[in-house]
């Protein structure tokens, strides 16, 4: 099964899942209905900042959402004083759900959300009938495949072990990945999205033992297995460098963008927000923070990991989300 085929399938795919299923794809660490709205910075104010020239005049404070996580750091670290030094007042939600970012921003106590790749968001506005457009991608912590008792992949073998996370989304990228490598085969036209163990046509090449685990155990039982396919967030949450992976999804459909209401769509503010994350100061910023980490599309040749395995690509994949970063 190629790449171009899982391009051409996530649209319908993701249309056909509930949103409650695709929660565990949107990009966190946490699940509780919480939010911090954390204090804007001391002397930002709107009156000073409605004195400034080089900021939206009709939109001086800009009010940003994220998941708690590298999401968040990301604004508190570098994106929010670049803002600030250009004239404008900055808050950070920081929420740790993917239903009421969403929410919140098309009700209007968000200007814009950072949290979630588009397919999910695809699938949350359509069935919540909510007017919200995706607009520039963000560094992402991608799935990948890392070592266990076998620290290289020419060490598969006949037989081997790999763990792979029990939830029916990311195990189904687990078993994609796993297809992309070789290992097994899936079959023809299958939803790539709801790939499971009965939809793999052949494992006689390495008769693999896939070991499903709750993704939270997964870092913790790598010697148990010969290879482990772990969450990005599950990965650095346990102190494992992204960069360590062996290999990680090629396809960037499930890199996270950036969310505003369609009615803001050019507006000067935007501009302003997306040029602050697409600055050469946050390339080097993300690049020195969040290393093996699946960078934007349109960063071009920046755009992957360190590791060889991570920078294989197809070229020819026609995600649509690619025209969306034009």
């Amino acid at each position: 099964m190629k790449l171009t085929d899982i391009s051409r399938q996530l649209a319908t795919a993701f249309a056909a899942v509930g949103v409650s299923g695709l929660v565990l794809v949107g990009c966190s660490n946490s699940s509780a209905p919480e939010a911090n709205q954390e204090p804007v910075t001391e002397g930002a104010t709107a009156e000073t900042t409605a004195s400034t020239s080089d900021i939206d005049p009709e939109h001086t404070k800009i009010v940003i959402g994220t998941t708690e996580g590298d999401f968040a750091d990301m604004v508190r670290n570098q994106v929010k004083g670049t803002l600030e030094a250009q004239g404008y007042e900055v808050e950070l939600v920081a929420f740790t759900d993917y239903v009421r970012p969403n929410l919140a921003l098309a009700e209007g106590d968000l200007d814009i959300n950072i949290f979630q790749h588009k397919p999910y968001l695809d699938t949350f506005k359509k069935e919540n009938n909510l007017d919200l457009v995706e607009v520039f991608q963000v560094p992402t912590a991608p799935l990948g495949i890392y070592s266990g008792k076998k620290s290289s992949l020419d060490e598969a073998f006949k037989g081997m072990s790999v763990s792979a996370p029990n939830d029916p989304s990311n195990f189904a990228r687990a078993l994609v990945m796993m297809d992309d490598l070789g290992w097994i085969k899936l079959k023809d036209g299958i939803d790539p999205l709801t790939a499971s163990k009965a939809d793999i046509a052949d494992n006689s090449k390495y008769d693999i033992d896939i070991v499903e685990l709750e993704a939270a155990q997964l870092p913790r039982a790598r010697d148990e297995v010969d290879f482990a396919v772990i969450n990005g967030n599950y990965a650095t949450d346990s102190g494992i460098k992204l960069t360590e992976a062996l290999f990680q999804e090629p396809s960037f459909a499930y890199v996270n963008w950036s969310a505003i209401k369609s009615a803001d769509t050019g507006k000067k503010w935007v501009e302003d927000v997306t040029n602050a994350y697409n600055s050469e100061a946050f390339k080097k910023y993300a690049h020195e923070t969040f290393p093996g980490y699946k960078y934007p599309k349109i960063w071009g040749s920046d755009t992957s990991a360190s590791t060889d395995t991570a920078a294989k690509t197809d070229s020819t994949e026609t995600v649509e989300t690619e025209a969306a970063a034009q």
